[in-house]
């Protein structure tokens, strides 16, 4: 890769196949010097967060920073340097345009994640980025 790629989002939903992405990412960063942001999207608009009971909220953040832990530790492993983000939002267009905002060179995503929607070869969100994103998609399988 050449040396003008600073950055991969990596979105991380805490599934295997998430840690995939985050593995083939953090092997793609350590040859080309580049960092990672880890971006985990919780699907619920802000002004609906403020209607579910502090239980639900707090089981979603524990969620969030236990795969923002894995990925922070795995990236320190590896001296790659790691931006933990939280968003709110529909995963796969969050994600996308959360690339073209933050000026991405490329998102590594696993193939499935933990959505409960069931699609023969690819997530319906990898589905989604890796046909409405303007820069590279790489999805791990």
């Amino acid at each position: 890769m050449a040396n003008t790629v600073k950055r991969f989002l990596v979105p991380l939903d805490g599934s295997k196949n998430s840690m995939r992405g985050l593995d083939k990412a953090i092997s793609l960063a350590k040859k080309s010097e580049t960092e990672i942001i880890g971006l985990h999207v919780i699907e619920i608009s802000p002004s609906e967060i403020k209607i579910i009971k502090i239980v639900l909220r707090n089981a979603l953040n524990k969620n969030y920073k236990n795969s923002m832990k894995i990925a922070k530790k795995k990236c320190l492993q590896n001296k790659v340097p790691f931006i933990d983000v939280m968003e709110y939002g529909k995963e796969g267009e969050r994600i996308v345009s959360f690339a073209a905002e933050n000026k991405c060179d490329l998102i590594v995503m696993g193939a499935r994640g933990l959505g409960s929607i069931k699609e023969t070869f690819l997530g319906s969100t990898s589905n989604y980025v890796l046909h409405t994103s303007k820069i590279p998609v790489t999805i791990v399988k």
